[in-house]
């Protein structure tokens, strides 16, 4: 998809904190930094990956300024501002704004369960209201977590009623045909299809996708670059073998836990361990095996590191 205000390789990014469990965006922006520099195209910060429910509303506007404070772009990040309370969602897509990012990942309100189409094009309505423009919103479908799925028949709605406000979906179901649905009714018009699973990038810009939202970009980002660039041929699919691979390995483990242990072992920076409850961090024994499954898949060291490291 041409003109996809996030087009490309986008990271999950990883928050880093401090050993109080206080937020550090010193050391998320070196990371940040790191992942523009290895593949990235853009930054999703605060959604899953980074833990922003874990954090109060106060502490994800401080990650966020802190971030473009120590020089991270703002209009590089898209920003997770979706919450359960229809204030606190249109408080954190405000601020998101003022800050100058150019578009926000939006959870629907996910405390109530099997709400309706109707409720739910009500609740985004009201966003979209209060808001006000100047910001385009993605919307975050990953029933997994929230047990609300967004149907392609709300997608509609609200492109007809907002159109050039809703501009894409994150999907993070991990249904390769709902996926391909989204694309096939809706990017004609400009909607940005990303996946959330490292192993249908490829698959997704053939089909016409904007590209991905993904955890294991922390650590496989060079490899997405390369995928993003290149689309087809050998090497393009050497590269989406590795992405596939490392997905595997991400996954064989706590998703969140084990990608902070790939990150502090590549770094030496112990810091990255820390997660907060309830999230734990790897066993021993887990460690081991996600640094030798990352190992198995050909992607240490990290591509790039060594560069970061001497420029600092």
């Amino acid at each position: 998809m041409k003109n996809a205000l996030f087009g490309g390789v986008n990271a999950a990014v990883l928050t880093a904190m401090k050993p109080d469990l206080s937020p550090d965006p010193a050391r998320m922006a070196g990371h940040a930094k790191w992942l523009l520099a290895n593949g990235c195209n853009g930054l999703g910060v605060l959604g899953t990956t980074g833990e922003a429910n874990s954090f109060g509303l106060h502490e994800r506007k401080a990650i966020l300024e802190g971030l473009i404070a120590h020089g991270v772009p703002a209009a590089t990040m898209m920003p997770g501002t979706g919450c359960a309370s229809l204030a606190d969602t249109v408080e954190l897509t405000l601020h998101a704004k003022a800050q100058g990012c150019r578009g926000v990942l939006l959870l629907p309100p996910f405390y109530y369960k099997a709400p309706s189409d109707d409720g739910l094009f009500a609740y985004f309505s009201e966003v979209i209201q209060r808001v006000g423009g100047g910001i385009a919103l993605y919307l975050y479908n990953f029933p997994q977590q929230s047990a609300v799925p967004f149907s392609i028949d709300l997608i509609g709605r609200l492109l007809k009623a907002y159109p050039g406000v809703v501009k894409g979906s994150k999907d993070s179901s991990g249904d390769y045909a709902n996926m391909k649905a989204m694309v096939d009714h809706f990017a004609k018009d400009g909607f940005e299809v990303y996946s959330g699973s490292d192993e249908y990038l490829q698959k997704i810009l053939a089909e016409g996708g904007a590209g991905c939202i993904t955890a294991a970009s922390n650590g496989n980002s060079h490899w997405g670059g390369i995928v993003y660039a290149k689309r087809t041929g050998a090497e393009a699919d050497a590269a989406q073998a590795m992405l596939s691979a490392t997905r595997k390995a991400a996954t064989s483990v706590p998703l969140i836990p084990g990608l902070r242990e790939i990150i502090a072992r590549s770094t030496g920076d112990d810091n990255w361990r820390t997660i907060r409850p309830p999230h734990m961090k790897l066993t021993a024994a887990q460690a081991e095996a996600i640094w030798a499954a990352w190992g198995a898949a050909g992607a240490l060291p990290l591509p790039g590191f060594a560069a970061a490291k001497a420029a600092e």
